[in-house]
């Protein structure tokens, strides 16, 4: 028998019990149909992520009070406080050379009211540098200016977000919000820019010169981290280096003592966030490979009780010339074309749930061709590996028994 002759008698045999083959194939259906839909969220959290990471800026680097772990966490001095001041930002931009741009960063949380609406965000404290190092453009108005931060003007720029909570199709420019009962002019509204890495959202801010911040919205006197931008990419790791210096030197650091501060780069937090994404789509595809193990074994299953149910017909065939490697072959090939057929509908469906879930949950997907590739491969696999008992029980089938069997 030609591989064409063993391949039509495979499909033969499917499309005889055809309730059976489906009910067989719903197994290795489902498995790929998940693992195309898991790896497609996990690679569209990937994607998600590196865009999140540029959103922060160009060439940046963040300054964290305290030490950093051997995990990356950072930890702060037992019965030390470790802080950051407006000093170190100075310090930063008038020695280090390879630094373009630092501003130091303090945050809280308010209750900003206009008219009868009211929405809590965050309250960012800047200085101009920030717009500069995040590349942060404006849909309306301007930025407070250098002269706004020295005077401690009571002014801000706003988010998309809070502009739509307070405001909605007004026009926010120059008008005045209170966050807590300190009245703000609103002098600019910030382009959209998304979710950051950690999934919230970047729009819903307040960003206001931290000396404002500082003296009549917080009441904090230390700073809670600096950004930075280097002059270039290249100058990254200088940039590094000469922070880490100055630092050291402010804070009056020995030698043989250990920085009471973390400068990490744009590179450092992307490679972590993409570290943690990689390892939930890795994660999301084992999970969903179990159901095509599971898929296979009852395709292993379904193969036994038709070589059971086809004993004679297989002792007729070995009798009439039929060889054991063709007997081998034939099953074989039904189990593999039953999980392929599987694998092919599995990845239509897979393709068709990511679309909802990327519709419906507003959740970002991102499809591959390798993924696509693997699922078809890994039905391929799964057809052979447990087809292989089946047929090969098949082969060695004795063929006087077997004509005997009723």
């Amino acid at each position: 028998m030609n591989l064409e002759d063993t391949i039509l008698s495979a499909y033969h045999s499917i499309r005889s019990n055809p309730m059976r083959s489906f009910l067989t194939i719903l197994g290795i259906i489902i498995g790929v149909a998940a693992v195309i839909a898991m790896v497609a969220v996990g690679q569209g959290a990937q994607y998600s992520v590196q865009k999140q990471i540029e959103s922060l800026g160009t060439n940046v680097l963040v300054v964290f009070p305290g030490a950093q772990m051997q995990t990356g966490r950072v930890r702060m001095e037992a019965g030390f406080t470790s802080r950051l001041t407006i000093e170190d930002v100075e310090a930063i931009k008038n020695q280090c050379d390879a630094v373009a741009y630092a501003t130091p960063i303090v945050r809280t949380m308010a209750q900003v009211i206009y008219g009868n609406n009211n929405w809590r965000t965050g309250i960012y404290g800047v200085n101009t540098d920030y717009f500069q190092i995040r590349a942060w453009g404006l849909s309306s108005g301007s930025y407070f200016t250098e002269q706004d931060v020295k005077a401690g003007a009571k002014v801000c720029v706003i988010g998309q977000t809070v502009k739509n909570a307070l405001f909605g199709d007004e026009d926010p420019i120059g008008k005045i919000i209170r966050i807590r009962d300190v009245p703000v002019r609103v002098v600019g509204v910030l382009e959209p820019k998304g979710q950051n890495v950690m999934g919230q959202d970047q729009d819903d801010i307040i960003i206001a010169p931290y000396t404002t911040v500082m003296s009549r919205l917080s009441r904090f006197y230390f700073i809670g981290s600096i950004l930075v931008s280097a002059v270039s990419q290249n100058l990254i790791p200088v940039a590094q280096q000469q922070v880490t210096q100055v630092l050291r030197e402010k804070h009056k650091i020995q030698p043989w003592q250990e920085d009471d501060f973390t400068v990490r780069t744009q590179t450092e937090i992307a490679s972590t966030a993409q570290e943690t994404s990689r390892i939930m789509t890795i994660l999301l595809g084992s999970i969903a490979s179990v159901s095509l193990i599971v898929g296979g074994i009852g395709v292993m299953n379904i193969m036994l009780v038709s070589v059971t149910e086809r004993t004679r017909e297989i002792g007729i065939r070995v009798s009439v010339g039929a060889r054991k490697r063709d007997i081998l072959f034939q099953f074989l090939l039904e189990a593999v074309v039953l999980t392929v057929t599987g694998g092919v509908f599995g990845i239509i469906f897979g393709v068709i749930i990511s679309r909802i879930i990327s519709e419906f949950a507003g959740w970002p997907v991102f499809i591959s061709p390798g993924a696509i590739i693997l699922a078809f491969g890994f039905s391929a696999a799964v057809g052979i590996f447990f087809g292989f008992y089946p047929a090969r029980k098949a082969a060695n089938l004795n063929p006087v028994e077997a004509l005997r069997y009723e």
